[in-house]
């Protein structure tokens, strides 16, 4: 099945203690509000990518769509913070972990989503809620969103061998099930 990883997650950390209110004061890229979230936010442009920075130094970086975006992005958010913060030293490698890949699909085939709510027990389908039934893949453990018109929405693999083996499970499961529908 062919699918576009449309986000990346990773965190990573800058190794040192980010003093967020003067980051914010300091740069206009830097949003914090800590009576609404303990992180502060910063927005790069290039690449287009959020940082959400905490104050022990840890760092999620998230709207990658590949692993380039989220090194290079993590470098900058260093390399800016330093200018603010100069105990925060620019990072030269970038050590992360991708934590959550969100990617898009096609069944190339219509969906019953009220059957497969039905025949599947997996399934959450609430159509006065969302157009989508959900779908959540216990092996390997990802999560997917199901469309009538067989787009899928995957979040939560790790890996793209993970991604991969989630998304092949799900269209097996749909595919069964239209066959059964089909002999009914």
């Amino acid at each position: 099945m062919k699918y576009r990883i449309v986000n990346l997650v990773a965190s990573a950390s800058l190794n040192g203690t980010l003093d967020l209110y003067n980051l914010a004061m300091s740069s206009p890229n830097i949003e914090y509000e800590p009576e609404q979230f303990p992180g502060a936010i910063l927005k790069l442009k290039e690449p287009k990518v959020s940082m959400l920075l905490f104050k022990n130094g840890k760092v999620i970086c998230s709207g990658a769509d590949n692993e380039k975006e989220i090194a290079l992005g993590i470098k900058k958010a260093s390399k800016l913070i330093h200018e603010i913060q100069p105990s925060i030293k620019p990072l030269r490698r970038v050590k992360y972990t991708i934590v959550n890949l969100v990617a898009t699909a096609s069944l190339n085939q219509e969906v019953d989503l009220f059957q497969a709510a039905l025949a599947l027990d997996n399934v959450e389908y609430e159509p006065e809620q969302f157009p989508g039934a959900i779908v959540r893949v216990y092996e390997p453990k990802l999560t997917l969103l199901l469309f009538k018109n067989g787009k899928i929405i995957c979040a939560g693999a790790k890996t793209e061998a993970l991604l991969k083996k989630g998304l092949n499970k799900a269209a097996r499961m749909i595919k069964a099930l239209n066959k059964k529908r089909k002999r009914s």
